[in-house]
């Protein structure tokens, strides 16, 4: 396994470039498996451990897939398969996003029920509610979801979201492109990663209106034609560079982003106490003598992101005064809380929400990645504690970061990845 070997106390400063987004990448990847032919080139896909596994997967089905300098080329037209293996899905939850898609082109499909982080419940309910709306029949058994639409064809329905769900949305979305008739989705994502998926799918032939907003409505097409296209910036990941910034009193510029997906962000980033300024196409922030504590909720977009909670928490370690990070999309996604405590942080965690007392002096210690973003929120607090910092199982920071600890080096941190082997 490999860790990550933090010295803590150097301050970042410098330009960077915002990797693609991976959590856009994801479901433009599964949407290729609508097209019967051609070949889809996509640009600005991330190198990461979840883009890979993904790729395995749809290559089982029988895609063809070349990738190489940020670009992924996928053929689909040989596809036949309708499994998707418990072996492959079982690493990472964006595995259900192949349901719409097979279910959609070949009116059947049988996908293992997803793994994936470790942060309470995250039921697939939405998804299969879909489905069910458009027409297919689903069935969960031996650990498999079934799904059959009657005559092999999906039919236009109107689906009320209860919650607003990205993963539910896009799979909606996918399968709703090729059913007979007018799909309306209510209460749907309207996050950046639906509205780049929503592109994708409009590039390809698809009839989609509403793009950017709770209301999608989408006129089935007989099929979809294969295109090139360009992925959207990762916003979680040059959220989190700036947090770097903040957290350590440095100053950086991250290029390549649309600093209006940011916006919630960066207003509670200037709320700190940061310096933030823009223009097009780039983002500098520049970090204050003193951080100022500041409360955040996790909402879905445009609110404040959970996938920038946990770093949010180790920020507001180093933040005069008290915080309370609050997260109504999951509850129970706190369990970076216990690591940042044993390297000095004082947090109490009250039902879904972390009280976070500061500033408090930070020491250097071995603590343990428990998912994706829980990951980063160490690595940050590495970077700003006394002494050395080991991260250990950073097998899920290389899930969602692209060569983070290459981009942080360049800034001007001290941080190395090492080898070790952990006890049994």
């Amino acid at each position: 396994m490999d860790k990550l070997v933090i010295k803590g106390g150097k301050r970042l400063a410098g330009t960077v470039t915002a990797s693609g987004s991976k959590n856009s990448s994801l479901p433009v990847i599964a949407a290729t498996l609508l097209c019967s032919g051609g070949s889809c080139t996509l640009h600005r896909i991330p190198d990461l451990q979840d883009i890979r596994t993904f790729t395995q997967l749809i290559n089982h089905l029988g895609a063809k897939t070349s990738f190489s300098d940020n670009t992924l080329t996928v053929a689909t037209g040989d596809v036949e398969s309708i499994l998707a293996p418990y072996e492959l899905v079982k690493k990472m939850r964006a595995s259900i996003y192949v349901l719409g898609p097979l279910l959609a082109r070949f009116g059947e499909a049988r996908v293992s029920l997803p793994g994936g982080c470790a942060f309470g419940p995250r039921p697939i309910d939405l998804h299969l509610m879909a489905m069910e709306k458009l027409g297919a029949e689903i069935s969960i058994e031996t650990g498999f979801i079934t799904a059959k639409a009657p005559g092999g064809k999906l039919r236009g329905a109107h689906i009320d979201f209860p919650i607003s769900s990205v993963g539910a949305t896009g799979n909606a979305m996918m399968a709703a492109v090729l059913a007979e008739g007018t799909t309306t989705l209510t209460n749907a994502a309207a996050e950046p990663e639906i509205v780049t998926l929503c592109r994708f799918l409009s590039a390809m032939g698809a009839h989609i209106t509403g793009t950017g907003t709770t209301e999608l409505v989408i006129e089935g097409v007989p099929s979809l034609s294969a295109v090139e296209f360009t992925n959207v910036f990762d916003r979680i990941e040059a959220g989190t560079l700036l947090a770097a910034a903040a957290i350590t009193g440095g100053e950086i510029t991250i290029e390549g982003v649309e600093p209006d997906q940011l916006r919630s962000v960066l207003k509670k980033f200037t709320h700190a106490g940061c310096t933030v300024t823009h223009t097009a196409d780039s983002v500098t922030l520049k970090s204050p003598g003193k951080l100022e504590a500041t409360d955040i909720t996790a909402k879905p977009y445009p609110s404040f992101p959970t996938d920038m909670q946990a770093q949010w928490t180790a920020l507001m370690t180093q933040a005069e005064g008290t915080s309370r990070i609050t997260d109504r999309v999951y509850h129970e996604r706190f369990n970076h809380i216990p690591e940042l405590n044993r390297l000095g942080a004082h947090i109490e965690i009250k039902k879904n929400q972390a009280v976070v007392h500061g500033p408090r002096k930070l020491s250097g210690t071995k603590v343990m990645s428990t998912d994706l973003r829980a990951s980063a929120c160490l690595v940050l607090a590495g970077l700003v504690a006394e002494g050395v910092t080991e991260v250990l199982r950073v097998y899920h920071l290389d899930r969602g970061y692209e060569k983070i600890e290459t981009k942080l080096t360049a800034l001007g941190a001290d941080i190395a990845r090492e080898q070790y082997k952990e006890f049994s």
